[in-house]
């Protein structure tokens, strides 16, 4: 089956779903599934603005309140993870996944599911050690450090992740794994993004709980975004045993969704021709989720995952073929998601904006039904319960800011030695955020003055790249020959080619505009939505 793998959506839906409807119209593809890889963006109000951590006057509406709202439905089956720019409180609502819209499932905080035999798992966030051990103890209204450490990995996710024993065909993760890089043509993305240089030769670049999955999970393809730039990998792994065959990777990460970027790309998938056409949940997923029930945690104490040292009495909760059957068994053997999704709240209406909405913490049906049917922590239901039992000290968000030191860092150390997100402090198109709070204003509330007409994109067919049978990078790009460009060893080839007006996506050097020397970058936060930036 054909399958459509894309970057940092930002909110443009129309854009990515109008990119699909060209495809089909001019080459006759029509994907069967589409991915994406975080910072989705599923604003469905006003409210939801002031969750997503991004500075205000990036805060825009963009479409996919029209989705949520039912005036537009995803022409095809979309599946996403979350990422550092989201709207965190909705997003919460589905700790295990859930339907944020017809037609548009979200994988939870982390999750494993089923299309047409494909098995997708997925983790969301992206990855900060000083939040690592703690649990989802965030609730909306957010402060300024729960704002961010909502969307922060944590470990139980890559726990409950390693307990798979099953082969994963499909893996995303929203930041790239750390040391990714090193597989794939190193020199020419240095060439386009010459910041990351430092992280790349300190190998600090990227999350070390994302590659530390992908050498457990060793799945067939692994796409990411975050970072900006299109770049490819291909990662032989180690076998264990003689017995065992080899396993290969083939990583992939997308730009974002802007006009004449790679933020777009078509793979070949293997799958089952007998399997149906919904979406399904993961036996083993499930039999896992219940495995590790009694571990669920919503405070914010720094714990360690059980591990084989002496101090657990149980530190192995892969499951068995046995509970896996039970799984099967509780569902009569019928996997199919329910298509139950939910209004939650409020939808959008331009001509009746209400700036001043704010966020309250809800308990999605959606969850609830979930978690009674397999007989699960509704982590919401919990955090509200320890809100309740500590109001006599305090709001949840007050207790927080007392508790947590100014950059909301716990006192024990992180099981990993750095504190690195995957994300350059110094690039220039993404939204970067001050872990201490900045100059900018989270609080305000700031809607786009034209929700009805966002940004036209003048939709290209360079956004999209269909993939080859094989996304093989040469030895000799992992090794950092003189080969410069990944597209000539074994790379995505073009469905049209690019207009000579289009602009490169490479920086060698220089700035957009193509003049020469070291690109000045004149502020932290650059626009990412806009296609100029505000200070030329």
């Amino acid at each position: 089956m054909k399958v459509a793998v894309a970057g940092c959506c930002h909110g443009a839906l129309d854009k990515m779903y109008e990119t699909l409807e060209l495809l089909q119209r001019r080459h006759n593809v029509r994907p069967d599934l589409l991915l994406c890889c975080g910072d989705f963006q599923a604003v469905r109000n006003e409210a939801d603005l002031r969750c997503m951590a991004v500075p205000a006057k990036y805060r825009h509406m963009q479409t996919f309140y029209r989705y949520y709202s039912g005036e537009k439905k995803a022409p095809v089956l979309t599946v996403f993870i979350g990422g550092n720019h989201e709207a965190s409180n909705h997003l919460q609502e589905l700790p295990y996944g859930g339907w944020v819209a017809p037609n548009i499932y979200y994988l939870g905080y982390a999750g494993v599911v089923r299309f047409r035999g494909v098995r997708i798992g997925g983790i969301s966030g992206i990855f900060k050690s000083h939040d690592y051990r703690k649990g989802h103890f965030e609730c909306p209204p957010y402060n300024q450090q729960t704002i961010r450490s909502a969307y922060h990995v944590r470990n139980i996710e890559v726990f409950k992740l390693k307990q798979l024993k099953r082969p994963i065909d499909i893996f995303m993760s929203h930041d790239w794994p750390r040391s990714i890089y090193h597989y794939g043509n190193k020199k020419q993305l240095l060439k386009m993004k010459s910041f990351f240089r430092q992280e790349v030769e300190s190998n600090t670049l990227g999350s070390p709980a994302a590659s530390e999955l992908l050498q457990h999970l060793k799945p067939t393809y692994w796409f990411s975004a975050h970072l900006h730039v299109k770049f490819a990998a291909f990662m032989q792994h180690e076998t264990n045993s003689k017995e065992e065959l080899p396993k290969a990777t083939k990583f992939l990460a997308l730009d974002k969704c802007l006009p004449h970027r790679d933020f777009l790309q078509i793979i070949d998938v293997e799958h089952d021709p007998n399997a149906g056409d919904s979406l399904e949940y993961d036996a083993e997923w499930i039999a896992i989720l219940k495995a590790t029930n009694s571990l669920v945690n919503v405070t914010q104490s720094s714990w360690n995952m059980p591990e084989k040292n002496g101090l657990h009495a149980k530190w192995d909760y892969s499951v068995t073929e046995e509970a896996i059957k039970e799984v099967l068994e509780e569902l009569n053997h019928d996997l199919k998601i329910p298509c139950n999704f939910t209004l939650t709240a409020a939808c959008y209406d331009p001509s009746k904006p209400q700036k001043n909405m704010e966020p309250v913490h809800t308990i999605n049906p959606q969850t609830t039904e979930f978690c009674a049917q397999f007989g699960l922590t509704d982590i919401n239901d919990r955090i509200q319960q320890a809100k309740e039992e500590s109001s006599g000290r305090g709001e949840c968000e007050e207790e927080e800011e007392e508790e947590m030191d100014s950059t909301g860092s716990a006192e024990e150390p992180s099981e990993y030695n750095t504190d690195n997100s995957g994300l350059s402090s110094f690039n220039p198109d993404e939204i970067l955020l001050d872990e201490e709070g900045g100059d900018e204003d989270l609080s305000t509330c700031s809607v786009d003055p034209s929700p009805d007409h966002p940004p036209e994109f003048s939709t290209s067919f360079s956004d999209i790249r269909i993939m080859p049978d094989s996304m093989v990078v040469s030895s000799d790009d992992a090794m950092d020959s003189n080969n410069e460009e990944l597209e000539k060893s074994g790379g995505s080839k073009q469905v049209e080619e690019k207009s000579s007006t289009e602009r490169s996506l490479k920086r060698v050097g220089g700035d957009e505009n193509g003049n020469g020397g070291v690109k000045k970058i004149k502020r932290r936060n650059q626009a990412i939505y806009a296609a100029e930036d505000e200070d030329k």
